[in-house]
């Protein structure tokens, strides 16, 4: 999703904008030290491909495809006067480029489902609650009800692999725990009782650090409408409660970036979050959430539809692939050794494809990609 924006990407780019840009996001990804990612929609798996061809240098994807979400909520890109997509077909950039898909419903969730997977999808996104930067939908919006998530589930299921949703409100976070979803993504109404249903069914929550940063209203997404700038602002005082909720509970938390942009721009918010993760929770459990826990996250695809199931991601042991960062320092004493700034919008860019200068070995899958010894 690279471009400045939600109405950049609808109204300004064609599919050759968004395919180079993603290779791109791609390299730099890659020269950042991320030797794997999943993609939480918008398509990715011709990106795969080319990675996997060698025909792009990037991390392994685990691509969604489009996201789901119903009329009206987070996964609709549509403008006020558009037609309803499910009713008259794709009417958004996004729809004909299959970047998200509008799906009202049970069936229509179903074939939204399996036409992902038919596209190479490894796991299903849905959009179960509201969001900031969406134009419909309040973030507080409980979007799908308990029986549609179960639909994505029951397709997910079908194909041995897994359901992952964005959910902010605590009903939503556990509507979906509760039918199904393996992933959380954001959780900010997190607490002891998600925490204590998390465990139970063994599911997992990923967060968006710099939510919670004062910068955050510098973002251009949100700054260009003020109506998402009055969404952000009810939601980090709602969230308040999040960062004392997990460093009490210790959930099985993931990074993710959630970075609508050029890999300028999603370079110092990524560092940012890194910065922020590991001020709230301890660079150790921070660390683990880069690492450890994102290669289970990855891994939760199954053997049926895991693109790479030869070994473990996100730790290093026999019979796991040979990913390797060697760093100039320790990163559990010192976050910014790995990317980590305190700064974000004022922070100095970092040149694309150069990486982070005290990642001084970047290898993947045993290929050397970096070696600045």
């Amino acid at each position: 999703m690279n471009g400045t924006g939600i109405a950049d990407i609808e109204n300004n780019r064609t599919w050759e904008d968004l395919a180079i840009r993603s290779t791109v996001n791609a390299e730099n990804a890659l020269m950042s030290g991320f030797t794997a990612w999943r993609d939480a929609g918008g398509m990715a798996a011709g990106l795969q491909r080319a990675i996997d061809e060698g025909l792009v240098v990037g991390p392994r994807i685990y691509p969604s495809g489009a996201f789901i979400g119903p009329s009206g909520s987070h996964a609709d890109f549509r403008a006020l006067t558009t037609p309803n997509e499910t009713l008259y077909g794709p009417t958004t950039n996004v729809g004909r480029l299959g970047m998200s898909l509008t799906a009202d419903g049970i069936h229509q969730i179903k074939a939204a489902a399996r036409q992902n997977m038919m596209q190479g999808a490894t796991q299903i996104k849905i959009m179960s609650s509201g969001g900031v930067v969406s134009q419909f939908d309040p973030w507080q919006l409980d979007a799908y009800s308990a029986e549609e998530i179960r639909a994505a589930v029951e397709v997910a299921d079908a194909y041995h692999t897994y359901v992952m949703s964005h959910a902010y409100s605590k009903k939503s976070i556990m509507r979906c725990l509760e039918n199904g979803v393996k992933t959380i993504e954001h959780g900010f109404m997190f607490d002891g009782e998600i925490a204590k249903k998390m465990e139970e069914v063994g599911a997992y929550m990923t967060t968006n650090m710099q939510a919670f940063s004062p910068a955050l209203g510098q973002v251009s997404a949100i700054s260009a409408s003020p109506a998402s700038a009055r969404k952000a602002a009810s939601a980090q005082e709602a969230f308040k409660d999040y960062v004392k909720n997990v460093k009490k509970y210790r959930p099985k938390l993931g990074f993710q970036s959630d970075c609508v942009g050029m890999p300028t721009a999603c370079n110092a918010q990524t560092d940012h979050q890194i910065y922020l993760g590991a001020r709230f929770f301890g660079n150790h459990y921070y660390l683990k959430a880069l690492t450890s826990v994102n290669g289970e996250i990855l891994k939760l695809s199954g053997e049926v539809r895991d693109p790479y199931p030869e070994g473990k991601l996100g730790v290093v042991e026999e019979g796991a692939y040979a990913d390797l960062l060697l760093v100039d320092g320790n990163p559990l004493k010192d976050i910014t050794l790995i990317g980590g700034n305190e700064k974000w919008f004022d922070a100095e860019p970092r040149p694309l494809g150069k990486g982070i200068d005290t990642m001084r070995i970047i290898m993947k899958d045993g290929v050397i990609y970096k070696n600045t010894l």
